[in-house]
């Protein structure tokens, strides 16, 4: 089976967002109880905040701790919880005991998702609960994402996904509800700023998280810094590229990265999207 999974598409993608919103509470509604897989990212903390309105104590988020999730991440996802007094609770994953997982070919997201659902599986037996949850959206759909052969083999429900919501419409109805995700940049783990093929270690993942920390300081918002041995590849947004550009903040840049660990370090001029590491494997990152 090719590591590459794509979702297919679901009908009614686009659509009043109100509406879609309805679907979403009425397909919440018809579960007893659910446990939410959240990241913190714009999608997940939307769905855990919805799940909340509709099923009050029934439902509890959960986010899994492990050294592919940032401390930045994690202090922002307390906010997150602090704020809307939604119920959740951190967990333990072991993925970094699989040796596929630490392998990091290309289905490397499949053993780590594969971990957390079974996770999450075992607590909802143990707490009782009627299902498990996860955040994909519809733009989702047109990405290459074999964390989801994971979701479709644990029967983890996609509420967000089955409602057709897209992620502008999530990032909409999250302003709408006051939500601070509403705007928050696009994430995704640690893991993923190594080259397939590198393997995955907790040092490798602590150099980057602190490189990144660095970048934060300095302002930008969109960003990664993919790891290529002893090379830091920034990637910015576009629209933060000029200002990475300058001689002045260059250096800085280059200064800042060195005293993190990393012995040499570049500015990709492409910037920043999403996946670019997929490139390696065939597939089209997402700008």
């Amino acid at each position: 089976m090719s590591p590459l999974i794509r979702i297919d598409k679901q009908e009614g993608e686009t659509g009043d967002i109100a509406a879609k919103e309805r679907a979403l509470f009425a397909r919440l509604a018809e579960v007893p109880s659910l446990l939410i897989a959240v990241s913190g990212g714009a999608g997940s903390a939307y769905l855990a905040w919805a799940a909340n309105r509709v099923l009050g104590d029934r439902a509890l988020s959960v986010t899994a701790i492990s050294p592919s999730f940032s401390a930045y991440d994690r202090e922002e996802l307390e906010k997150f919880v602090g704020l809307t007094r939604i119920r959740h609770e951190f967990v333990e994953t072991h993925e970094f005991d699989n040796p596929a997982y630490r392998a990091n070919t290309g289905d490397r997201c499949y053993y780590c998702k594969d971990e957390l659902f079974t996770v999450l599986d075992g607590l909802a037996k143990h707490r009782e609960f009627a299902a498990v949850a996860y955040g994909v959206n519809a733009d989702d759909t047109s990405d290459f994402r074999p964390g989801h052969r994971a979701a479709v083999e644990h029967l983890v429900l996609a509420p967000l996904l089955d409602a057709g919501m897209h992620k502008n419409e999530i990032r909409a109805l999250s302003q709408r509800a006051g939500l601070p995700t509403w705007d928050r940049p696009a994430s995704a783990c640690l893991s993923s700023r190594l080259p397939y093929g590198t393997e995955v270690s907790p040092e490798r993942l602590a150099l980057v998280e602190k490189g990144e920390a660095a970048l934060r300081e300095l302002g930008f918002r969109q960003f990664r810094v993919r790891l290529h041995d002893k090379l830091a590849r920034v990637e910015i947004a576009a629209d933060e590229l000029a200002r990475a550009m300058t001689p002045e903040m260059g250096q800085t840049i280059a200064e800042k990265l060195k005293a993190a660990g990393f012995l040499y370090v570049a500015l990709d001029l492409e910037g920043y999207r999403q996946g670019s590491l997929n490139a390696a494997l065939g597939a089209k990152p997402r700008a």
